[in-house]
């Protein structure tokens, strides 16, 4: 029986949890998206639905018949309807309040569960078993007359409910006959009637969405795909910082992954600066310019540290401060990486393409050993050795993430000619770097050569630094940005055109095959109508589609030949099927793409080949991505219903 990522995201842009096909959560990390897992089932035994299964919240009906989950329409709060065999029904409602509230956004580390019954007084049981530092642990507990305290590692955590709390502890079974309130969150008392306070939260949470997808211009065509993918892609966002972060788990394997074999198991719960260019793209598109303003903080922060040469305070993969704690030692084979000297990375305007939520640039790549991973596949990975890398593509995402704020009207804080010259760092080292090697986008641990994606990449920032310049008033600075871009350019045609092949190639002088080289029509560096435009779609689609499926790459890499399509790729193919003519053709292929979205409407990094199993972590934003933008692309007008 194929099994999926059947995973229902939650969240409020500061908590975020996933529950899973019974109303289990199986995956929240605290203090923040990048912390311990307090609930930690989805990684730490192979059957979270096992009754010694630890890491899970799970409220459970005796004699269950069956369950229907939903989320509440333009919202991520989840609803989950259990009815037993015997006419007895209840609903579980899922959700992290957010709202407005004393003139700012009221979006706290805190879990709400409300506990419905539908009919007859089902007898239910609830599971509270929290974890600790990775695993380990299970979280001791204190109580009162209606709370009970979750103890271990950094965040003690207090459940405050309206049920009995000796039911809790106990895992009593008991009949169902009110509705019940439980909120999980910081060690506060909560001096307010937990039913009536957490009733109206659910009210003003539900109608701060859904006044916030109102604010989306979304495409005529598959407006509830879009609006899905739109909502969790917020969810993916760490409001208090800005960043917005790859997916929301570590170490779901690329591919089933056999004993002894090494598995491609990643932590992606940081901030790429790549993938967040391409959130932020994506939901520009759908009008959403709260999410582009607050990376663009996030940004300016990075781009101020990079100016001058300097790193923000080191951290240690846990979160502890410098010197509290030995950071673990290196999980085996990362070794290899593509890091820069220590000369190299103190060099004012050295980017790294990853960050933590709180712009640290250190973390450390370590295996948790107390979590056996998904479905028993591990290892889990906790940090990610990319902090390490040279990828010299982020330059070129820095400049374009920023470059919108010179000209759109609506945020509310507009860029500037400072904003300008604090960038112009940025743009001087992507000229210095469009020629040298780096790890590429896909992030190659043992190998080095210059991309053709990453050289691309460094144009569009020397041409977007150009256009910046004109807008604020500075003609001799976007002669000079325009200038280096003519010189970029030029070099990428003379070594990254293979003549022999006819086609651009994935790196200078070489041949390798790549589908970022679909990205050069998004970023404007050639057209779907140029000869070698169209020699090069042509070769990469007959080189890497997998049925209707699309690889990164077809090469082995540290790892060994990719075993699964890449999500997002496969939605640049149908951009570029589109773009090309062949509409008909990239509509059907995207309307399979849908297919294979969890009953949440959500995707994953990667796909059988055969399209029957979702892989990689999840909720991946570059698939997402993807999704939003294609919808865009393919949909009939708003004109043809007029």
């Amino acid at each position: 029986m194929t099994q999926n990522l059947e995973l229902f995201p939650i969240g409020n842009c500061a908590a975020s949890a996933l529950v899973d096909e019974a109303g289990r959560f199986v995956w929240a990390c605290t203090p923040r998206v990048d912390g311990d897992p307090f609930f930690s089932g989805l990684l730490c035994s192979r059957d979270p639905a096992s009754e010694s299964a630890r890491g899970v919240w799970a409220v459970e009906a005796e004699d269950t018949l069956s369950i229907r989950q939903s989320y509440l329409r333009n919202t991520p709060i989840l609803s989950t309807e259990i009815v037993d065999r015997h006419g007895g029904a209840l609903e579980v409602i899922d959700f992290c309040p957010r709202y407005r509230q004393f003139g700012r956004v009221y979006r706290p580390l805190v879990f709400i569960r409300l506990i419905r019954p539908i009919a007859g007084a089902p007898r239910i049981r609830i599971r509270m078993r929290p974890t600790f530092n990775y695993g380990e642990r299970a979280c001791a507990t204190t109580n009162g007359s209606n709370h009970i305290r979750y103890v271990g590692g950094e965040t003690t955590m207090r459940l405050t409910t309206d049920a009995p709390v000796s039911h809790i502890l106990e895992e009593r079974a008991f009949r169902l006959e009110e509705p019940i309130a439980m909120f999980l969150g910081p060690d506060e008392g909560f001096d307010a009637d937990i039913a009536i306070t957490t009733e109206r939260m659910l009210r003003e949470t539900t109608f701060y969405w859904r006044s916030w997808v109102r604010t989306l211009s979304v495409p005529l065509e598959w407006q509830e795909e879009v609006i899905r993918a739109a909502i969790t892609l917020k969810l993916c966002a760490y409001e208090e910082t800005g960043a917005i972060v790859a997916a929301l788990t570590t170490s779901i394997p690329e591919h089933p992954v056999e004993d002894g074999e090494p598995g491609r198991n990643w932590d992606y719960r940081y901030c790429w600066l790549r993938d967040a260019y391409y959130v932020v793209q994506a939901l520009n598109r759908l009008g959403a310019a709260d999410m582009l303003e607050n990376y663009l903080g996030y940004l300016r922060n990075l781009v101020d540290v990079a100016r001058r040469g300097q790193l923000a305070p080191v951290y240690g993969p846990r979160g502890e401060p410098p010197g509290t704690e030995p950071a673990p030692a290196p999980a085996p084979g990362l070794e290899q990486g593509a890091g820069p000297s220590s000369e190299e990375a103190s060099r004012a305007g050295h980017v790294q393409p990853v960050y933590g939520v709180g712009l640290e640039p250190v973390l450390t790549e370590w295996i948790a050993p107390h979590l056996a991973g998904y479905r028993g596949m591990g290892p889990v990975r906790i940090g990610n050795q990319a902090h390490e890398h040279l990828q010299h593509d982020v330059y070129g995402q820095i400049v374009l993430s920023t470059v919108q704020a010179f000209f759109d009207e609506r945020l509310f804080r507009p860029a500037t000619v400072d904003d300008f010259y604090a960038l112009e760092p940025i743009g001087e080292r992507a000229f210095e770097l469009h020629d040298k090697p780096d790890a590429s986008l896909w992030e190659f641990r043992g190998r080095e050569a210059v991309h053709t994606y990453s050289s691309v990449m460094c144009w569009a920032a020397c041409d977007r630094l150009a256009n910046a310049a004109a807008r604020v008033g500075l003609p001799a600075r976007s002669h000079y940005w325009a200038e280096k871009a003519r010189q970029v350019r030029a070099t990428i045609e003379a070594r990254a055109w293979n003549e022999k092949l006819g086609r651009y190639a994935a790196t200078f002088d070489g041949d390798e095959l790549d589908a970022s080289l679909l990205q050069l029509i998004d970023v404007r560096f050639t057209t779907p109508g140029d000869p070698r435009m169209r020699a090069t779609m042509e070769a990469v689609e007959s080189g890497l589609r997998r049925g209707g499926f699309m690889l990164r790459y077809a090469l082995p890499d540290d790892f060994g030949l990719p075993k699964t399509a890449f999500n997002f790729c496969t939605f640049w193919l149908i951009e570029a099927l589109h773009l090309s003519g062949r509409t008909a053709e990239a509509r059907d292929l995207f309307e399979q793409m849908l297919g294979r979205r969890t009953k949440a409407g959500l995707l994953s990094e990667d796909l059988a080949f055969d399209g029957e199993e979702l892989w990689g972590n999840y909720p991946q934003t570059y698939s997402l991505v993807g999704l939003i933008n294609c919808a865009t692309l393919l949909s009939r007008p708003w004109s043809t219903v007029r």
